[in-house]
């Protein structure tokens, strides 16, 4: 009997190993992480944007406008409750058929079910299978979300100079601010050139229609360094691959936990300057959306120099005082910060200012202070599904939970939701310095 083969990518790498031999370096991976991280944060606010602008009254328009947004909220956390799955299932798959083919199929997917958003019909076509097709549509990005981890920010954090930690650490962090600018630019442009009801009609599908393609470009700009023969050494040098799920959590279960949980208080303030303030001026004031939005193209700006400001300064000071630090002035900024959405437009611009400016000094070191600490082993899986979980928590249901108390019990509570954040870091940096001391 002839025996039959799983189908895997990893002949097909091995090849490209072979005929790709040019050297990778830092600088080369340093491009292509940015690259692939601009493309995921750019599909995550094309979907959060519309979430404030479009679904509201295109899925949910039998309530009100607070609770459709809600509802909208809501479907976006999915991505995020799906995403630790994703990576399960695409771990897996790296390891039966080979990164190329978990970063293709992946990267597909996610490109696949962003562009299929674009071609979502509304209430008045479907009635409430408009709101299942959405959620099937979210559910499937978050999937790919947890597969389109490849390592490349691992691998580049430990081929960083000893002395350049932090620089390299803040690298990957550029694709959230990069992929903000591109989508809150497009949005920005076609509310200002669109009747309102252009906008809703076809308008806002063309954000999604990008989305693909920049996944494509994302896809190639990986798997060309994925093909090098340099980066499976490196990879296989670096205990880079992919280890099991149940037995990297019982082996690293309590770092994962506070790898999860360190970097809370940026998470916290990442929507808090981003998708939420959108919401709650959409909501509550009169002001254009197109102004706002180009208020967050201008806020993501300072974003940007602030994460590279983090990097020189973490490099000085270390990147656990660093992030310690920027917690307890975001705790800070917590107790005045979010009234000044209340304010009037002078009163948003300083929010959103200086909400970046600090959001970049503590986004730009939020990852691996202490998933750093990964035993080489569990290094490659549990970096993944901390970040899943770190997302999750401190991200997932942050848009939700952040309009729902602030436009039921006023802006302060909102200042409270991100007061908690900062305080669950200040916790876990404590615990992790309190565990390692006893060990």
């Amino acid at each position: 009997m002839q025996a039959t083969h799983t189908p895997t990518s990893r002949a097909i790498e091995a090849d490209a190993s072979r005929i790709n031999q040019e050297h990778v370096s830092s600088g080369e991976i340093a491009i292509g992480v940015v690259i692939g991280r601009t493309s995921e944060f750019f599909d995550f606010f094309v979907y959060a944007i519309a979430s404030v602008l479009v679904f509201p009254t295109m899925i949910f328009p039998y309530v009100d406008r607070l609770t459709g947004t809600l509802y909208s909220f809501g479907l976006f956390a999915l991505a995020f409750v799906a995403r630790p799955i994703g990576s399960m299932i695409f771990l897996a798959i790296d390891h039966l058929y080979g990164r190329g083919t978990k970063l293709t199929i992946a990267l597909f997917l996610l490109g696949g079910s962003t562009v299929a958003v674009g071609f979502l019909p509304g209430h008045a076509e479907v009635g409430g299978y408009a709101a299942i097709i959405l959620a099937f549509l979210r559910i499937c990005q978050g999937l790919a979300l947890g597969g389109s981890w490849d390592g490349l920010s691992s691998l580049l954090a430990l081929n960083a100079p000893q002395n350049k930690r932090g620089w390299y650490a803040m690298i990957p962090q550029l694709g959230a601010p990069l992929g903000l600018m591109v989508a809150a630019g497009l949005f920005a442009y076609f509310t200002a050139t669109l009747s309102a009801t252009d906008f809703l009609d076809w308008g806002w599908r063309y954000p999604f229609f990008v989305a693909f393609a920049i996944n494509v470009v994302a896809l190639f700009a990986r798997l060309r360094i994925v093909s090098t023969s340099d980066y499976q050494d490196m990879f296989e040098s670096r205990d880079l691959v992919p280890a099991p799920v149940i037995e990297t959590v019982r082996k690293q279960g309590r770092t994962i936990l506070l790898g999860a949980f360190a970097p809370l208080a940026s998470f916290a303030l990442f929507h808090m300057v981003t998708v939420f303030p959108l919401s709650w001026v959409f909501l509550y004031t009169r002001s254009n959306p197109e102004r706002f939005l180009a208020i967050e193209v201008v806020g993501a700006a300072i974003g940007v120099v602030a994460i590279v400001a983090s990097g020189y300064l973490a490099d000085r000071v270390g990147r656990r005082t660093l992030l310690g630090a920027s917690a307890a002035a975001i705790a800070v900024f917590s107790g005045f910060a979010p009234q000044l959405l209340g304010a009037g437009e002078l009163g948003e611009v300083i929010f959103m200012v200086l909400g970046f400016a600090l959001l970049g000094i503590s986004f730009g070191q939020s990852s691996g202070v202490v998933a750093s600490e990964f035993a080489g082993e569990s290094r490659y899986t549990g970096a993944a599904l901390t970040s899943d979980i770190a997302w999750l928590v401190g991200a997932g249901f942050a848009p939700l939970v952040a309009l729902y108390l602030s436009s039921h019990f006023g802006l302060v509570a909102g200042g409270a939701y991100l007061l908690s954040g900062a305080l669950a870091t200040l916790l876990a940096l404590w615990l992790n310095k309190e565990l390692a001391s006893r060990t």
